[in-house]
């Protein structure tokens, strides 16, 4: 038990990335879609790509949403309204007509002209009631079919508008006595219905609904059928009309009946192959070419959580509406990688991260073809990300090259460019602008995870901040030697393509130990005075070799991060305080070497060895006197030959023939800093 814990404590970095790498393609393959992918890509309008396509099984061909929502409507506008009826109104409205009557009309009218009268009373009753008298105001249109019913029984048929609604009272006297020309009694006789007719119509909106949705019910949603091995469509025919239609109807049957619950289980464990594959291919690069990256933990997991969200932004837009997927800013994850790593390393992660989303986006060929181009612009593009001006340059020819990428795309499958589709360029555009938004994404992440981009290294340069002006304050000898090494160290790490802005960074910090005694230190040393003379040799090497170890506690008092903190640790690898050693050997032969070098660790990086040579040379070359060209190139090459027979370089991936291009430098820079000119005749 005890080996077995024992065991997982000295592996339980490979432990955490094993439990990062399962639990992230488990939450990938959740992120994803819950079914197959058909493994044909269409557009519709757009030529067939694949080769002859056969129906696989018997299949019914769906109807298009259009044609649905046609049929729909038809029923609606054809489905009648129905009104229950009051049989029994309009006697009562003649009875009330007959009393009301024998008050208005006096005696004095003739007999015949009251019986006119009368009758054309009667006639308006029956005209108001022929169908009904509408309790309400209704909106429907004129011809919307009407069926009466009475007791729940069809009673008849007819028209909205021949229903009669109140306010149409007037029109319906006038209309029936103009027929027996008794039009100037049509005052009186409204004046006289106006309070004797009752409505008998009551809409029925209830059983009116209640059909409407059994006719949509019986709305078939497919029409005809496809048998299995029939031609469906042809490699190069354009995919438009019938054609279109079945090709959804295949895809929606694919999803019915091959992508049942008895297969889900096999389509996830698909799923989990493929994201476990491209996953482990990440790994297997950075513990390839990236052993630094792969063997930090904090590193490891910010790269994948990058993918994570990347894939997360996309299945989100797909899951709402597929045709804007070309609006999420894929491009930010190499910008961010690059930032805080590498331009190879960001390029392979955005390859693998394109190749995880091809699985779920539509038409994954163009898709994946735009999005690595742009990422490959965008890696090749992107210099100095710290200039404002970059981003923005950077970005636009990312939107360019989409622009470009996507009119090919179109061209090549419709043969024109009558069709092309403008509203896809902007959101290319604002894909363009959300990919701006990599600025404060990057100094979120610096937070998050405590990592150093160049922006924050442009920020730790600045000779004004509160570190470096205590230290041109406390230490100005060092304040200057450290100076001096920042602008020999850019120059060479310029010259081998190194970061330049981090080795810069690096230089100005790496002798912030000589704070803690700045006097033991020649460069600081203005009076003459040495207090090492009154020291054994041993205690002069221990607080020499100490001003490394103050440095480190000094930078994380100051909150330096730990890609800076490195150059303090590194800068003079395990070499040798070679001066005091000596000194102690002329009075102890048996001295212990080991008490006279720097504890290490050596130099692991390009910029960490360029700081060691150039904090050799710059210091050393202070002894110099009357230098000349020779005697620069003899100084250089003795001092960084020496570290390299001290394998003081060993850990580091720096090449021999970038350390004779650093060397080239270090004598053009020194000879332009000594003022050697060439000695003319007199």
């Amino acid at each position: 038990m005890k080996n077995l814990i024992n065991a997982l404590y000295r592996n339980h970095s490979l432990g955490y990335k094993l439990l990062l790498f399962v639990s992230t393609t488990f939450l990938i393959v959740y992120l994803f879609p819950k079914s197959g992918k058909f493994k044909y890509n269409f557009e519709k309008g757009k030529p067939w790509q694949s080769e002859n396509l056969y129906a696989p099984f018997n299949f019914a061909i769906k109807k298009s949403d259009a044609e649905l929502a046609s049929e729909k409507q038809k029923i609606k506008e054809n489905s009648p309204l129905y009104f229950n009826v009051n049989s029994t109104t309009p006697k009562l409205v003649k009875t009330n007509f007959e009393k009301a009557f024998a008050t208005m009309f006096t005696d004095s009218l003739s007999a015949s002209k009251r019986f006119q009268l009368e009758q054309a009373g009667l006639n308006i009753i029956d005209n108001l009631y022929e169908f009904g008298v509408l309790n309400d105001d209704f909106v429907f249109p004129e011809t919307k079919k009407v069926i009466i019913l009475e007791d729940r029984v069809e009673k008849q048929q007819t028209q909205f508008g021949n229903l009669v609604e109140e306010d149409e009272l007037s029109a319906v006297i006038t209309r029936v006595l103009e027929k027996s020309n008794l039009q100037h009694y049509a005052t009186a006789f409204t004046s006289l219905f106006f309070d004797l007719v009752i409505p008998n119509l009551e809409y029925n909106k209830t059983f009116s609904a209640r059909v409407l949705q059994e006719e949509l019910d019986q709305v078939a949603f497919t029409r005809g059928s496809v048998e299995r091995e029939t031609l469906i469509i042809s490699k190069g025919e354009v995919v438009e009309g019938i054609k279109f239609q079945i090709l959804k109807s295949l895809e929606a049957e694919y999803e019915s009946q091959v992508w049942n619950k008895s297969n889900y289980n096999w389509i996830v464990f698909a799923y989990t192959l493929l994201v476990a594959l491209a996953l482990l291919m990440l790994l297997l690069f950075l513990k390839k070419y990236r052993l630094s990256v792969f063997e930090n933990n904090v590193k490891v997991t910010f790269i994948f959580f990058n993918v994570i969200i990347m894939v997360l932004l996309t299945t989100f837009v797909v899951d709402y509406n597929s045709q804007y997927v070309y609006v999420v800013p894929i491009c930010i994850l190499p910008l961010v990688l690059k930032a805080f790593f590498d331009a190879r390393l960001g390029l392979f992660t955005h390859v693998i991260t394109v190749l995880l989303l091809g699985l779920i986006v539509p038409n994954s060929y163009e898709y994946m073809f735009l999005q690595i181009i742009a990422g490959i612009v965008t890696i090749l593009t992107v210099s100095e990300l710290y200039k404002r001006a970059n981003l923005f340059i950077s970005v636009g020819q990312i939107t360019l090259i989409y622009f470009v990428a996507y009119f090919a795309f179109f061209v090549i499958h419709e043969g024109s460019v009558e069709t092309l589709k403008w509203e896809t360029f902007g959101l290319f555009i604002l894909c363009g602008l959300a990919t701006l938004f990599v600025q404060p994404l990057i100094y979120a992440f610096e937070k998050l995870f405590g990592l150093v981009s160049d922006v924050s290294l442009l920020e730790l340069s600045d000779t004004n901040s509160k570190l470096l002006k205590e230290l041109s304050n406390t230490a100005p000898g060092t304040f200057h030697h450290s100076l001096n090494v920042a602008n020999l160290a850019e120059a060479a790490a310029n010259e081998i393509g190194a970061n330049a802005m981090l080795v810069r960074v690096g230089a100005l910090y790496h002798d912030i130990g000589k704070m803690k005694n700045p006097t033991y230190f020649t460069e600081n040393q203005a009076t003459g005075i040495n207090p090492h003379d009154e020291l054994a040799p041993l205690e002069s090497a221990a607080i020499i070799i100490n001003h490394v170890i103050d440095g480190i506690e000094i930078a994380r008092k100051n909150n330096l991060p730990d890609r800076v903190m490195d150059f303090i640790r590194t800068h003079h690898g395990t070499s040798l305080v070679y001066y005091f050693f000596k000194k102690e050997e002329e009075r102890d032969p048996q001295v212990k070497r080991e008490d006279f070098m720097y504890p290490g660790p050596k130099p692991f990086s390009k910029e960490t060895a360029i700081l060691m040579m150039c904090d050799s040379v710059e210091a050393a070359s202070k002894s110099l006197k009357e230098p000349t060209s020779a005697k620069i190139n003899d100084f250089v090459e003795s001092i960084l030959n020496k570290q390299m027979q001290d394998d003081q370089f060993i850990n580091a991936n720096i090449t021999f023939k970038e350390i004779q291009s650093i060397k080239k430098v270090l004598k053009q820079k020194l000879a332009n800093i000594y003022h050697l000119r060439i000695e003319y005749p007199e």
